[in-house]
């Protein structure tokens, strides 16, 4: 089962805040326990939406952009990982290892979502040919991933 790790923003991340020392020192050591078990897929922090965009979609018209910053920081994402584990438990377990900053006074707050597998939907919805065109993407993203 694959899993969405997203860490929510707050006003520090939201002001671009740069984590501490310590911080930084603790995450590199919890990727590469999530590394070394298997779990880690991807994950990567995120600039502040003050350096983002919104495209928004309405039928008929053209898309619409808007230049961040956006309002309720708590709504935002701050940054991500994606992981890979037999369960959501397992995928809980891990997020409560999460190192905390000691210097930041914010609160924080870590949502986690599952991501759906191309097997999940019926053939009704997802003929077989669409399926394996989608695991045929997925093939060519890992190798292109593995070879840079």
């Amino acid at each position: 089962m694959r899993f969405m790790i997203i860490i929510k923003a707050n006003a520090d991340s939201e002001a671009g805040t740069a984590p501490s020392k310590e911080l930084i020192e603790a995450m590199g050591r919890y990727n590469e326990e999530l590394v070394k078990a298997g779990v880690m897929v991807a994950g990567e922090g995120l600039h502040p939406s003050s350096k983002g965009a919104r495209v928004t979609f309405s039928r008929g018209k053209a898309p619409a952009v808007v230049d961040g910053p956006f309002a309720e920081s708590k709504e935002l994402i701050a940054g991500f990982w994606m992981f890979q584990t037999k369960s959501k438990e397992e995928a809980i377990e891990w997020v409560k290892r999460i190192p905390d900053d000691p210097n930041s006074s914010e609160d924080w707050t870590v949502e986690i979502r599952q991501v759906f597998e191309t097997e999940e939907f019926s053939p009704e919805v997802m003929s077989p040919e669409e399926a394996a065109r989608e695991h045929a993407l997925r093939d060519e993203l890992a190798r292109r991933q593995s070879a840079s």
